[in-house]
């Protein structure tokens, strides 16, 4: 079959011959998916907070609105964003809270900085096993990054526009793991698996099995077919061999000569 062009029907005709082995791949993996999603896979809660780079304390009270502090300011989120995962911020951290008995470098790989583009916010995300101390987290990171930065760059322009909730009245769902996206993830993943183990094993298999196949590659009539008998067909005709042989052999078949 490899040396000829399969039309869309062929596909088919492939896909329902193997599509046993394709469904039995797609449940097993969306199976396994689905445990781990649920049973092994640690839950993962996020908690965040919002910064703002804002105008410095002189430019408020004059009541000036000067867009190139504006524009500097989000020029300079850019700086901040990198600045607040540095072990000047972190290690001011993990020494006045060491009840979280967390490293700096531990800290580094929960924590996440986002900023829209074109306004002077940031989002700090914190990940962790627990809602709560992933809050108490971003919220100490939050409070000591605007602590530093006036002793880092002579200015105060960063404000703290929301802390998390520490006792949110709704308590919220992880974020990971997505068992809706892995269950997805896993059925797409292995459907394209077992459809592709199935394409292999079909463009492996060169042996004729129908009369069909005979007539299209080799373009030869069928004169004869001996066709494959199943383990009861087999047992019935032994038990019809043998029940002739045993009616030759008896005496009512056999003649005396004179």
């Amino acid at each position: 079959m490899s040396a000829q062009e399969l039309d869309l029907r062929d596909y088919f005709q492939i896909v329902r011959k193997r599509l046993w082995m394709i469904v039995s791949i797609v449940i097993v993996a969306c199976v396994l998916a689905g445990v781990y999603s649920l049973y092994i896979k640690n839950p993962v809660y996020e908690a965040s907070t919002k910064i703002i780079v804002n105008q410095t304390p002189t430019q408020s009270t004059v009541g000036q609105l000067d867009l190139n502090q504006i524009n500097t300011n989000i020029q300079l989120i850019n700086t901040y964003k990198e600045i607040i995962k540095t072990p000047a911020i972190l290690d001011v951290v993990a020494k006045n809270y060491p009840q979280f008995a967390i490293t700096a470098e531990e800290m580094l790989k929960k924590v996440n900085v986002s900023s829209v583009n074109n306004t002077q916010v940031m989002t700090l995300v914190v990940r962790d096993n627990s809602y709560q101390r992933a809050a108490e987290i971003v919220n100490a990171i939050s409070l000591v990054f605007k602590q530093e930065i006036p002793n880092l760059f002579n200015v105060q322009n960063v404000s703290i526009l929301n802390e998390a909730k520490l006792n949110p009245s709704v308590a919220p769902g992880p974020v990971e793991p997505n068992v809706v996206m892995n269950l997805a993830i896993a059925f797409i993943v292995s459907l394209m698996i077992g459809l592709g183990i199935a394409f292999l094993l079909e463009y492996l298999d060169d042996t004729l099995k129908t009369e069909d196949d005979i007539k299209k590659y080799l373009g030869l009539p069928t004169i004869a077919m001996i066709t494959r008998l199943g383990q009861e067909e087999t047992k019935t005709t032994e038990q019809q061999v043998l029940t002739q042989s045993r009616k030759a052999g008896e005496l009512e078949h056999v003649t005396a000569a004179k």
